[in-house]
């Protein structure tokens, strides 16, 4: 099965990238958010990980640079 990839850019965590993570997670199992450069909230990538977590009750796979893998 492959791995859904979905990119955070500069519109940030909204309501529907939140839902769309959801979806996928509950489809898939598993998915790759990268952060993009343009992404306000780069710095914060511990911060992030969190609030993700939190929204989408899925636990963290594997954080490398910029890309943050989640597992349902």
């Amino acid at each position: 099965m492959e791995i859904v990839k979905i990119n955070v850019g500069k519109n940030g965590i909204t309501e529907s990238l939140i839902n769309e993570i959801n979806s996928q997670l509950e489809k898939r199992g598993v998915v790759k958010i990268k952060l993009l450069k343009n992404f306000e909230s780069r710095s914060d990538k511990d911060l992030v990980v969190k609030e993700l977590t939190g929204k989408l009750e899925c636990r963290v796979r594997d954080v490398r640079g910029y890309v943050i893998t989640l597992e349902r």
